[in-house]
């Protein structure tokens, strides 16, 4: 790699890998070490062939979700997520702790996915990809695509019925998002 192309990724790297590091903690099921992992193994594919690549944050993020698909077609991955320390709650209820807390109950609800619903959701919704490149990206049908999601939509409700109480709460409060008015959504709770 010649130096403009050296300094293009390193700039790449320095405004984009926030952006990506919180979809791969979304796609590992809220595990930073695993998901910096799999934001480093795509970054080093990346720097690779980074003079070929037209454009680099679609090219990264394909790489985020092939890993991801090929960890979870491993029988040996983890079925436990382990931290550092248990999350602190905060002394009294204000917009930032409840955003705090319906992200941590989001993030828990998503690690208790198969990491194929995950993926799907993730795609589908902090993504926003339509059906058709999340099927062309996990390499199966619309049809399959559409079920996965109807059905991990479904399994979200039952495993973390919190969050649906959790977006209507405080309708009133300033940057609260409005109840809504049919069944839970993903796009609801960003």
């Amino acid at each position: 790699m010649d130096a403009e192309a050296e300094d293009g990724f390193r700039e790449f790297v320095a405004s984009r890998s926030s952006a990506l590091l919180k979809t791969a903690v979304l796609l590992s099921g809220g595990d930073r070490h695993a998901a910096e992992d799999l934001l480093q193994n795509a970054l080093i594919k990346a720097a690779g062939r980074w003079q070929r690549i037209d454009e680099p944050e679609a090219y990264v993020r394909q790489i985020l979700y092939r890993q991801q698909i090929s960890r979870w077609r491993l029988k040996w991955r983890r079925r436990e997520v382990t931290v550092a320390e248990p999350p602190e709650h905060g002394s009294g209820p204000d917009d930032t702790s409840a955003a705090a807390e319906l992200r941590l109950l989001m993030r828990g609800a998503l690690a208790r996915l198969t990491p194929r619903q995950r993926t799907v959701l993730v795609l589908r919704y902090f993504e926003d990809l339509p059906e058709a490149d999340v099927a062309r990206i996990l390499g199966c049908s619309v049809g399959t695509v559409r079920s996965t999601t109807h059905r991990s939509l479904a399994r979200l409700r039952a495993l973390a019925p919190e969050l649906r109480v959790l977006g209507s709460e405080a309708p009133g409060t300033p940057g609260a998002r409005p109840a809504p008015s049919r069944d839970f959504s993903p796009m609801e709770v960003r």
